[in-house]
This record gives C-alpha cells, structure tokens and sequence, in this order.
C-alpha cells in the first residue's frame, strides 16, 4: 500500500494502491467510469481540480487492458488513479508517458534518429 506521487509541476499522477483517501476537493469518477463521464467530470473541476478513476485487475503482472484504460483516463485529465499494487509501477509509467506525449513534462530520454 501506497502513495505514487508525480514528480514535482505535473497535473498527472497521483496513484493510490491502497485504502488511503485522495485529496482534499478530488472529485470520485467510481470504478471505470465511461470516458464522457470523466470528460464531463475533468471539465467542471477545472485546471484546478482534480478527478479520480479506480480501476481493478487480478493480474499479478501488468494488465495490458488497465493499462490501456488509464492511458485514455489520463489523457481525459484524470489525475488520480486508484489501482492494485500488482499495476502501480505500470501506470506509473502510463502516466509519464501521456503527460510527455501531451506535453506537460519532457521526456525521460530524447533520441534523434539520423541515419
């Protein structure tokens, strides 16, 4: 059990892995909600505000469909992510990788390919 909090500037990334209460003023989308739902949610919140998915797997190892899922919450303006310990390291990085493809951090790595 858990915080995995985003690294510092970023409105992406709080995961939760256990019973810990979001932030004060997160607004609770449920359990796998529908996009337009979180959409609806992200938009009355505000840059401000923050909006919370839950999402479940039994996996022991990374659930390719969660972490499908939470790539698309993510890109919605999800910022709160309740999921199993087995899939926090996964998100984790779904996170990182929605937040620099949106340009909201810069990538960990940057290569130029130059043939």
């Amino acid at each position: 059990m858990g915080l995995h909090e985003e690294r510092a500037g970023s409105r992406e990334g709080l995961i939760l892995t256990g019973p810990e209460r979001a932030p004060e003023g997160t607004v609770d989308a449920g359990t796998a909600p529908p996009a337009a739902r979180v959409s609806e949610l992200v938009e009355r919140a505000g840059p401000s505000g923050a909006v919370m998915v839950a999402l479940e797997s039994d996996a022991a190892e990374p659930d390719p469909g969660l972490m499908a899922a939470a790539s698309v919450y993510a890109w919605l303006g999800a910022s709160v992510f309740r999921v199993p310990p087995s899939q926090a390291d996964g998100v984790r990085q779904v996170l990182d990788m929605v937040a620099s493809i949106r340009g909201t951090r810069p990538p960990a790595v940057a290569r130029r390919g130059l043939a």
